[in-house]
């Protein structure tokens, strides 16, 4: 299953590889939040997470919709600068129509890829973005309709919170991989100049490619093999065609790749990838196999290992009666891959992202034992 970026006509010097701090925060922010998508950073993570002070541990939480799930493309700059201050300075410059339209972009927008009205004008959008957000949580609520009320003193908000990181964690982090991403950001530059996109995508993640159109159209496109479906080009940005990669030191597993309507194409790739633990248990993996052959299941557990959803919120998302989902969804229960519990009239679903990242080890260790 590809996503597509068509670079038709495009030249080299528009592809962009460049280091984020901002991008590279958002990547540790989103391990903080979501540890069971990175074991191999659980000791950073318990570290740090017991270093916080109380009350930016609160506040981050507060906003951890942002980076929880995915990454909002705030948090992902088309355009890097040197220092995290710098980024932020651009994003300040995002209107805020925009800003907090991708701001509920990753877990309150009815389809990344179809543009919707902003919810700071539209109220039926507003309402609807309310009671997404709801479901979500108190805390989530709450800022939901903080950034709809008053987007300027929520993003002088959010700006200060992200500068607290900086000087909390996040600067001598910085400080630490910056050099290794920046030597990758040149490598990967001058594999482009001198051997071409296709081996410098091959380099880059073995889930890129390049695809030169069969039908005669002439056309070139960058692949990028994901679960979800996407599709845009490197002129979706008129002002600035092209397309960014931003190496990442904290986004192993993730291959993330921002292509909403009208902005930059944006991939983070991890520059490492370190080995799952591997327990095993051969019958139990026969069945969470099985539970894992039809294909809605497969696509109910991209959206769960995102973040908890509802029975209603899955039946909208992917077109299909609640009742069907709630089969689907006893199924994975079964064999324990779901973890299910409830928030006052919520009841909200989640993949249990441990259980499956030792799937495929359990699975090898089963069969070679």
């Amino acid at each position: 299953m590809a996503n597509v970026i068509d670079i038709t006509g495009l030249p080299p010097e528009r592809i962009l590889f460049s280091p984020s701090p901002l991008a590279e925060l958002g990547a540790a922010l989103h391990a903080l939040s979501e540890p069971g998508h990175h074991p191999g950073l659980h000791g950073w993570v318990t570290a740090t997470n017991a270093g916080l002070k109380t009350d930016l541990a609160d506040r981050l939480c507060e906003a951890d919709f942002l980076w929880r799930s995915s990454r909002s493309d705030i948090l992902l700059p088309a355009r890097p600068g040197a220092t995290l201050a710098e980024e932020l300075d651009e994003m300040d410059k995002i209107d805020d129509e925009r800003f907090v339209a991708a701001a509920f972009e990753i877990n309150c927008s009815p389809a990344y890829t179809r543009p919707t009205p902003s919810p700071l004008v539209d109220a039926d959008e507003r309402a609807r973005v309310r009671e997404m957000a709801a479901a979500r949580g108190p805390r989530q609520a709450a800022f939901t309709d903080r950034m709809l009320t008053d987007p300027d003193g929520l993003r002088v908000w959010l700006r200060r919170l992200l500068e607290e990181c900086e000087q909390a964690f996040f600067g001598d982090i910085w400080r630490r991989v910056s050099i290794q991403l920046a030597a990758d950001a040149r490598h990967k530059t001058e594999l482009l100049r001198h051997k071409g996109l296709a081996e410098t995508l091959s380099a880059t993640s073995r889930a890129l490619s390049l695809e030169d159109a069969q039908d005669g159209s002439g056309s070139t496109r960058i692949l990028v093999d994901k679960l979800a479906r996407g599709r845009t080009t490197a002129f979706a940005n008129a002002a600035d065609p092209g397309v960014t990669f931003l190496p990442t030191s904290f986004g192993w597993p993730h291959l993330l790749f921002g292509h909403a309507p009208g902005w930059r194409p944006v991939l983070q790739y991890p520059v490492a990838s370190p080995e799952l633990p591997a327990p095993a248990a051969l019958e139990l993996v026969q069945q969470r196999l099985e539970a894992l052959g039809h294909p809605m299941r497969m696509q109910l557990c991209r959206t769960l290992s995102r973040g908890p959803h509802t029975t209603g919120e899955l039946a909208t998302a992917f077109g299909i009666t609640s009742p069907e989902v709630s089969r689907h969804i006893a199924t994975l229960k079964k064999a324990g891959l779901i973890q299910t519990r409830r928030r006052g009239r919520y009841v909200l679903h989640q993949l249990d992202l441990q259980v499956v990242a030792r799937l495929g080890s359990d699975f090898l260790e089963g069969v070679l034992r």
